[in-house]
């Protein structure tokens, strides 16, 4: 099988560039969809462990954990703020969530073509809020999460958010789990877990 590109014709963001690979993939007919941030940091011979827990039927999302251990993890270059915010909100949006992560701000993720079809994901945000929101919504609607142990690196080659952004994404971290907590109290209804509008027939032409 060969490489397909798809190129947009001016830069949309982070999760817009998701989004119309997600549709393409989804008019491929694909079983299992797996992202990997194009930056170096992750190992993409993995890949097949991850297709084989959804393949298998064991999971419907995988994430692929930078975090083993906090030595590891900060031995891999692993800025120090951006570790002790990755463990904080993971902490956080395990127990809103009822999952049991080792971290949830991975770029090295593996779904199932039921995930991709069932999450409302061009409702989501264009920009990298997007991968927070498609793991919140996955949670509300009751698919199986797990994670495998994957290793970094941080190279100067490596494309990173700075601090200010990063501030962003974990403030609208917050708010993506507030919506989740209202949504599931039944006191407030959002977009974000409607039931999805943009599923893709397989009978669509290639």
């Amino acid at each position: 099988m060969g490489l397909t590109v798809l190129v947009q014709a001016k830069n949309r963001g982070y999760g817009a560039n998701q989004k119309t690979c997600y549709d393409e993939a989804l008019k491929r007919r694909a079983d299992v969809i797996i992202m990997i941030h194009p930056d170096y940091q992750y190992d993409s011979r993995l890949s097949p462990l991850f297709a084989a827990l959804i393949g298998n039927n064991v999971c419907d999302l995988v994430l692929g954990s930078r975090v083993r251990t906090r030595k590891e993890c900060l031995a891999s270059g692993m800025p120090f703020y951006k570790y002790l915010s990755n463990r904080g909100l993971t902490f956080l949006e395990n127990i809103i969530l009822g999952q049991n992560l080792s971290e949830c701000h991975t770029g090295y993720r593996a779904y199932s073509r039921q995930v991709i079809e069932a999450i409302p994901y061009h409702r989501n945000s264009d920009d990298f809020l997007f991968d927070t929101q498609m793991l919140v919504q996955a949670a509300y609607f009751d698919f199986r999460i797990g994670d495998l142990p994957v290793p970094c690196r941080y190279m100067k080659e490596a494309s990173s958010i700075n601090f200010k952004r990063s501030t962003v994404y974990g403030l609208g971290t917050l708010w993506t789990l507030v919506q989740f907590g209202l949504q599931k109290l039944h006191l407030k209804s959002f977009p974000l877990f409607e039931t999805s509008s943009h599923r893709i027939s397989s009978a669509t032409e290639e």
